[in-house]
């Protein structure tokens, strides 16, 4: 007489045809999901200071002043609102004019964020009022 359970041979068939992540595979993609986290963690505000530099940057364009001075006077009093604003200066800015006398300003500057220890990531932004 067999002590075994009749399902026995079944439930051991199951049991050895179950999937899953082993815990290697788990602390692996738990590391990764993490670096990836940081890594836009500290990227997100420089965009978001990329979009505001080129909204203000359309916005002088469209109000069209007459001089350079003029724009970069613009550009200082719109920075002092946008306190985020620390990459670029108004000396930065390029301005010049299209084929249909239209305003255009063009800026670009290079962003270092630090990741950890020696590992720097360097972003470089550019854009224009068009």
């Amino acid at each position: 007489m067999s002590l075994r359970h009749p399902n026995s041979q079944c439930s051991e068939r199951r049991m050895s045809k179950q999937r899953g992540i082993s815990l290697i595979g788990l602390l692996f993609w738990a590391v990764l999901l993490a670096f990836v986290g940081v890594v836009a963690a500290k990227t997100f505000p420089t965009v978001l200071e990329f979009f505001t530099i080129k909204r203000i940057v359309h916005k002088i364009a469209l109000d069209n002043p007459g001089t350079v001075p003029a724009v970069r006077a613009e550009f200082d009093k719109a920075k002092q609102v946008e306190y985020g604003m620390t990459s670029i200066s108004s000396g930065d800015l390029v301005v010049t004019k299209d084929a249909n006398d239209k305003l255009v300003i063009s800026f670009a500057y290079d962003k270092q964020i630090e990741l950890f220890g020696p590992v720097n990531l360097l972003i470089k932004y550019e854009g224009n009022s068009n």
